[in-house]
């Protein structure tokens, strides 16, 4: 188990732009980690409405869980460590793992029980991330719901790197600041549209 306070600036990227960034750190091939996002909540969103987020985070022989949880300045991340012998059975269920034993101890203190949870969304992201002078830079291509998109993610080490830094940095590069939803937004509403679309064409 291990808690951390998160710090990060977001922006969503063209194809273009996102390509010219991988030229710009000459990122190769070996350098990608494909990751899963599997996202859960309650039926009538509790996590969302408190601004939390929780998913199973499953790489190629790893994953792990982590709910993230609002601060003051940026977001505390709750994370259990698990094998994929833990997570597959359960996620191929639509169930969340009784293994991520700190995750479900600070929902409990939240009322909300492991029977409460049920798979939301999933987002499956190719991430080149590495270090620069400011902090941990993300480029990000995801695909979710029929969706398919690409997103920088600048993680910082304090408060004292701001928005308007982040914006300084963006123009660095001649890029423009995108307001950004987090990826458990985006690939949540993704899925319900799709919903409503097969829905509609039912």
């Amino acid at each position: 188990m291990s808690k951390s306070l998160e710090i990060e600036y977001k922006s969503m990227l063209t194809a273009d732009e996102y390509k010219r960034l991988l030229h710009l750190y000459q990122i190769e091939e070996h350098q990608f980690v494909q990751q899963t996002n599997i996202y859960f909540d309650t039926p009538d969103f509790l996590l969302k409405k408190q601004g939390m987020g929780l998913r199973i985070r499953r790489f190629e022989t790893k994953a792990e869980a982590t709910l993230k949880v609002p601060q003051n300045i940026g977001l505390l991340e709750i994370t259990d460590a698990l094998t994929l012998e833990e997570v597959n059975p359960k996620v191929q269920s639509a169930q969340f793992v009784p293994e991520a034993k700190e995750v479900l101890a600070h929902l409990r203190a939240l009322h909300i029980s492991i029977e409460d949870l049920q798979l939301i969304a999933q987002l499956t992201t190719k991430r080149a991330e590495f270090m620069i002078s400011e902090g941990k830079l993300a480029l990000d291509e995801s695909w979710y719901s029929r969706q398919h998109d690409f997103e920088l993610e600048l993680e910082v080490p304090d408060g004292s790197f701001s928005e308007v830094d982040f914006k300084d940095f963006l123009q660095h590069f001649d890029l423009p600041f995108r307001k950004t939803q987090n990826k458990i937004a985006r690939a949540v509403y993704a899925q319900q549209k799709l919903h409503k679309d097969m829905e509609g064409n039912q």
